[in-house]
């Protein structure tokens, strides 16, 4: 190695032989030499040289929430083919946890963030931004802000699914909502609203406050206690679902002879159950896809010709709605 400078060694091992012309020899012994050494590189160190962390960060509300660690799944798996490395938060659904976690990863040096916001509160991903941080939101996002957003149709989403229960001949339909602050949640109403009043369907109502599996449960006992009970669930999360299901199960109500249901959110799991869980299926892989092509833009001073997108939803036809007359 010694007939090697410190600038060719240095310069075969951040992968810039090509560039300045070193030959394949002069390339092995620098490779093998490192090898036998177990060299590691200092990317701190380089990153300090050229200004860049290769770090992006992702904040979820919840990695106990199958859709949510999907997604975290997906835009890791794309960002590393950029060799980005990825940190991945969960908010919890708590809003100051949120605001926290922000600060602490601006001073990581992050070179973009790209977040499912956990509540209507915008000003510190906003100022995030403003600190020339590129802000990509996915899934939840505030519609009357200028930051990139990439999610699904939820309004169509919601509406077909409610539709495909008036079509089987439901009239008496209940709704388990998630988070009421989130913008998703909120179109879905509008979806499940719409479509109700279009078939000119006065009976239903909408309950629940989160995403939670606790949630489907505890609504669906109290939705049982009625004596008027539904024909058919619709819940807006397949955590909710969960929750649903146990507490039908507990009170031997067999889906979908006795109460249909049909959910938000797909899930492999979903074809597991002992009834096949009909579902609105959201473009996760497409979603988590155009995020990373809309931050990696960003953090390249790119123009984003369309940078707020909407993707269209799949309704997935399983066994759990039942035809009544």
């Amino acid at each position: 190695m010694t007939e090697l400078s410190i600038s060719t060694v240095s310069r075969v091992l951040n992968g810039k032989a090509k560039q300045y012309r070193i030959g394949i020899k002069s390339q092995q012994k620098v490779i093998e030499a490192a090898k036998k050494l177990q060299y590691v590189p200092n990317h701190f160190a380089a990153n300090l040289k050229s200004g860049r962390s290769g770090t992006l960060a992702l904040i979820i509300p919840s990695l106990n929430n199958p859709f949510f660690a999907n997604i975290a799944s997906e835009i890791n798996i794309e960002l590393r083919k950029l060799d980005y490395i990825v940190i991945i938060s969960d908010s919890n659904e708590n809003m100051e946890t949120e605001k926290k976690e922000i600060q602490q990863l601006a001073a990581r040096n992050i070179e973009g963030l790209i977040i499912v916001p956990c509540g209507d509160q915008w000003i510190h991903i906003k100022e995030l931004e403003n600190k020339g941080i590129p802000v990509v939101c996915i899934d939840r996002y505030f519609e009357n802000l200028d930051i990139p957003y990439v999610s699904t149709d939820n309004f169509e989403g919601a509406f077909r699914a409610t539709n495909y229960l008036i079509e089987n001949g439901h009239k008496h339909i209940r709704c388990i909502q998630g988070s009421q602050s989130s913008t998703p949640n909120r179109l879905r109403v509008d979806g499940f609203c719409d479509a109700m009043k279009k078939a000119g369907l006065k009976n239903y109502e909408i309950s629940g406050n989160n995403f939670t599996f606790e949630n489907g449960y505890l609504e669906t006992k109290l939705i049982l206690q009625k004596e008027n009970k539904p024909t058919a669930i619709f819940t807006f999360s397949n955590t909710i679902a969960m929750g649903c299901i146990k507490a039908l199960r507990e009170e031997n109500i067999q889906i979908p002879k006795d109460i249909s249901l049909i959910t938000f959110d797909d899930h492999p799991y979903l074809d597991y159950l002992s009834t096949p869980l009909s579902c609105i299926a959201q473009p996760v892989s497409n979603i988590s896809k155009m995020a990373v092509q809309f931050i990696y833009s960003k953090i390249q001073n790119q123009q984003i010709d369309i940078s707020q997108v909407l993707l269209k939803p799949e309704m997935k036809l399983r066994s759990s709605v039942n035809k009544i007359n």
